[in-house]
């Protein structure tokens, strides 16, 4: 049976439904809004909620890398979106990908099930001052909704640009040129996760050349002032115009990869990930662009091995919005200037599946706490959720940008480690050491779902 009182959440996206299932576990009636399929965003096709509208990949599970540590750390505090993507996960060597289609409907049925909530699908046109809120609106926030933060915060209008990669689907690959392999063979699947396509020097010239050539999708006038693209999401056409090797050093880059046909590293590659559960579709790894659709095919076709490609899906470029949290925020993701209203997900300026996630179990959680008059909770910033949070709320607000987790974010080690893999190990080490512990200060009930499995 819910508590009395109920709280609002706007957005149905990772951030948003993550955040509205914490509060409904902990006993709260939750109003979840998403304004899809009444308005949709231009970057999303479905109306379910958590879907993923770029890559499919939610980042490395390995214990030393920086995605693999938060998604332990929310295993251990027992997220509902990890589980989820465990449960839909595919192959994908030491990543961790899903089938997309399973992964937002599960969400969905989890959301839509849940006695505590209720999904209205509306659009939410200012942000309420009188209740409860958590904002998860996301980087596609509506015009509206947009113009209300902006009242409501007193910023000027923050963006950038994120690029989607294509789809393919898997039997119109030439396997006969492209192959199956991992980087230095890593993975349980000997066969390999990923469909490699070699280039010779020549071969990935012309293709540079191409793309260099091609003509993009022009964008609006106030974006064509100030395009500002996330670094980690850079349109393939922004990259090669930054020199002739930064696609061969970037999302072609060969190391780890040996061509069975010669058997010697090509001069580039380009990898294609699955992209769902039955394997009919992959996308293409790092190839987001902004290239108008026609020339796109074509010069995508200059891929050996994608000649005769059939594309479901074609990159294309969106505008993502997010406000300057250093100024907004605390690290416990409530808003400084009005204690009942707090912020989540990639409106937060956390970049990366998990961090939205991460963010949107921490607005939760802490909701819950204020609600129920406890003290607000700030992870430890040796953790990665602690170190992302504290990052966005701490960063030169002038210069503000994006984030998303990676170990340089986080406090020095105690003692100085020169191996980078040995540091990454302490790093994680460290991390779930002092994320069970605080779990552990946090009470709960989370100890009695932490097992050695967790770890």
């Amino acid at each position: 049976m819910a508590l009395n009182g109920e709280v609002i959440v706007i957005g149905g996206g990772l951030a948003g439904s993550e955040a509205a299932w914490q509060l409904a576990e902990r006993g709260f009636s939750v109003k979840l809004y998403e304004m899809r399929p009444e308005k949709q965003t231009g970057a999303h096709v479905s109306d379910r909620l958590g879907e993923l509208v770029c890559s499919n990949s939610l980042g490395s599970k390995l214990a030393d890398r920086a995605s693999g540590v938060l998604q332990r750390e929310l295993k251990l505090l027992r997220s509902l979106l990890m589980d989820i993507a465990e449960k839909t996960a595919l192959p994908a060597g030491g990543a961790l990908a899903v089938d997309r289609e399973a992964f937002a409907s599960k969400v969905t049925e989890v959301i839509e099930t849940h006695p505590n909530i209720m999904l209205i699908r509306e659009e939410v046109l200012a942000v309420p001052r009188d209740r409860p809120v958590i904002v998860a609106s996301g980087p596609l926030t509506s015009d509206a909704l947009t113009q209300d933060i902006i009242s409501l915060t007193g910023q000027d209008r923050l963006y950038f640009y994120d690029a989607i990669s294509p789809i393919v689907t898997a039997e119109s690959i030439d396997m006969d040129i492209a192959f199956r392999a991992n980087r230095y063979g890593r993975g349980d699947n000997e066969e390999g996760d990923y469909i490699n396509c070699p280039m010779t020097r020549e071969e990935y010239e012309r293709f540079v050349e191409a793309v260099r050539e091609a003509e993009t999708i022009e964008l609006r006038d106030f974006e064509r002032d100030d395009p500002n693209f996330f670094e980690g999401c850079v349109p393939i056409e922004q990259l090669a115009a930054r020199g002739d090797n930064t696609l061969a050093f970037g999302p072609m880059r060969p190391i780890g990869i040996t061509d069975p046909r010669t058997g010697k590293r090509p001069y580039a590659v380009v990898q294609l990930r699955r992209d769902n559960l039955i394997g009919s579709l992959y996308n293409i790894v790092g190839f987001q662009t902004n290239i108008r659709w026609g020339q796109q095919r074509e010069i995508l076709r200059m891929i050996p091995g994608l000649e005769n490609a059939e594309f479901v899906r074609m990159g294309m470029m969106h505008r993502n919005t997010f406000i300057n949290a250093p100024t907004l925020l605390w690290s416990t993701m409530q808003f400084r200037q009005m204690s009942n209203v707090f912020f989540a997900g990639q409106i937060t300026g956390v970049e990366g599946y998990m961090g939205n996630v991460a963010t949107g179990l921490l607005a939760g959680l802490n909701m819950a706490r204020q609600l129920r008059g406890e003290a607000l909770w700030t992870p430890p910033q040796t953790t990665m959720l602690g170190a992302l949070c504290h990052y966005v709320t701490h960063a030169e607000p002038k210069d503000f940008q994006p984030m998303k987790a990676n170990f340089g974010i986080l406090p020095p080690l105690a003692t100085r480690i020169k191996s980078k893999r040995e540091r990454y190990a302490a790093y994680s080490e460290r991390a779930l050491n002092d994320m069970k512990q605080a779990i552990e200060k946090l009470g709960d009930g989370y100890l009695q779902h932490i097992t050695q499995a967790d770890m």
